[in-house]
């Protein structure tokens, strides 16, 4: 079956964890986890992918294991570590600078398969907004979308502001878990573009005045990269973030067939690049001695903005912790300020994520104790 169709009915099924395991890997998994895509399948020239490039500097990651003896409460139950990734994960990987100090690939995946992001794919647009901003593409966070996408003029969006799509606040009319649902099947299975949806969308209420979540902000997002910077949106991910940030695999972005990036989800791509993202944000933009992400963007991307106390700029917030990336089924990309350290977790069906940030914060305190 091609990707777009298996992505499609994946997500009909409310399944995840759709991964490109290395062409040699013989994935053996539990049945609720999400069949797998081999990474020969040429998405490159398949509908519904737009191709990365691996980076012409790849940053270097040093595999430098270490013990972590970790251990966290939740609900008066101790966890450890080593249980918490036999039943919810994938791949999984911490980083302490550029120290690879745990590496873990559960049902036959390997440091080379690739792992769908989900939502995790709205930081990365986020971050490219922010360097849009910088380059002058975009103006100003409280232009409006009609600003910039002449065709929405008229809808429910086109006097949404920049700033309230970033930190879903848009006003518009919208239920996450069902909503989704059928943005996705259209999108991905080309059925309808984000832009027909996008004109389509109702208010619900005032833009500004409280947080929810709304995927298709992203996809508006998307849209007025496109427009703001003139290319592609895979191509301007390529340019400014996947290459200076020494990305060191070819990756896939989906699209909506219709030329349009999707921005809310379905990146695929290394849990070691995924770490490298995380260790850009870390640094605060720099990758390198080079300014990836304006330091200002990491700054106020990952502050609260007023609506929510644990949410910035499509970034989430670990109060007093640090912030991560977060997708479907809790996919994370975990930044720990408090420790320095960055941890993804890619992971199949798991809908239950309480247990997700304790793990997080004891693995990142462990990793701070044993340098």
């Amino acid at each position: 079956m091609p990707p777009r169709l298996l992505s499609a009915a994946m997500a009909a099924a409310l399944t995840v964890g759709l991964c490109a395991p290395a062409a040699q890997a013989a994935p053996v998994r539990p049945s609720s986890a999400a069949p797998a895509v081999d990474a020969g399948w040429p998405y490159s020239v398949l509908p519904g992918f737009d191709p990365l490039r691996a980076s012409s500097r790849p940053t270097t990651l040093v595999s430098a294991p270490r013990k972590l003896n970790v251990t966290y409460t939740v609900n008066g139950r101790t966890r450890t570590l080593q249980d918490y990734l036999n039943r919810t994960a994938q791949g999984f990987a911490v980083l302490d600078g550029d120290r690879i100090v745990m590496e873990w690939y559960g049902w036959g995946f390997t440091r080379h398969s690739l792992f769908q992001s989900w939502s995790m794919a709205k930081s990365f647009t986020a971050d490219a907004v922010g360097i849009a901003l910088r380059e002058g593409r975009i103006r100003d966070l409280d232009d409006t979308v009609g600003a910039y996408v002449p065709e929405l003029r008229n809808s429910a969006y086109g006097d949404v502001s920049l700033r309230n799509l970033l930190r879903m606040s848009s006003g518009i009319a919208w239920n996450e878990v069902p909503d989704n649902i059928p943005l996705h099947l259209s999108a991905s299975l080309g059925v309808q573009s984000t832009l027909q949806m996008a004109a389509a969308a109702r208010r619900g209420w005032e833009p500004g005045t409280r947080f929810s979540y709304n995927s298709l902000n992203s996809a508006v997002l998307a849209l007025v990269l496109q427009r703001a910077t003139g290319m592609p949106f895979h191509r301007y991910i390529q340019q400014k973030i996947w290459e200076p940030a020494g990305m060191a695999a070819d990756a896939y972005v989906g699209n909506d067939s219709n030329g349009n990036g999707m921005g809310y989800c379905c990146f695929y791509a290394t849990v070691r690049d995924y770490a490298r993202f995380g260790k850009l944000m870390l640094d605060h933009g720099v990758v390198a001695g080079r300014q990836v992400v304006p330091r200002d963007w990491v700054a106020a991307a990952t502050a609260p903005t007023g609506v929510s106390p644990s949410y910035g700029l499509h970034w989430w917030i670990d109060p007093g912790e640090g912030f991560y990336a977060s997708g479907a089924f809790d996919q994370k990309i975990y930044v720990s300020t408090r420790h320095k350290v960055v941890i993804v977790r890619t992971t199949g069906l798991n809908i239950d994520d309480e247990e997700t940030l304790p793990a997080m914060r004891a693995i990142a305190a462990e990793v701070a104790r044993t340098r």
